[in-house]
């Protein structure tokens, strides 16, 4: 987890100028910060969110994970448009804003 006091909070739409992302995980209320050089994944297994890796290459679908608001970037090849509506793959996605898991 992470918090950031040193600077202006940032609008949940607005992307972040380094390429990191937020997850919001709404029922908790807490948020977590994905720099650049981390994936979704390993920052939700880190908080101790229940996550089950699988490929790591986004071909399994394994850590497909719902989402309730944001935009994410799909990198995943296993994920069908609809799907995409409503899960991302946290080993490979990244995000234009903040993500919101219903957790």
């Amino acid at each position: 987890m992470s918090e950031r006091c040193d600077e202006p909070e940032r609008p949940a739409d607005i992307p972040a100028p380094d390429g990191s992302f937020e997850i919001h995980l709404a029922w908790s209320e807490v948020t977590l910060v994905v720099a650049p050089e981390q994936t979704a994944l390993a920052v939700l297994l880190a908080a101790g969110v229940p996550v089950e890796p699988g490929c790591m290459t986004g071909g399994c679908g394994a850590c497909a994970t719902d989402y309730v608001g944001g935009d994410p970037e799909h990198r995943d090849v296993c994920l069908s448009l609809r799907e995409r509506e409503r899960m991302f793959c946290p080993c490979v996605t990244r995000a234009r804003t903040r993500i919101v898991l219903p957790l």
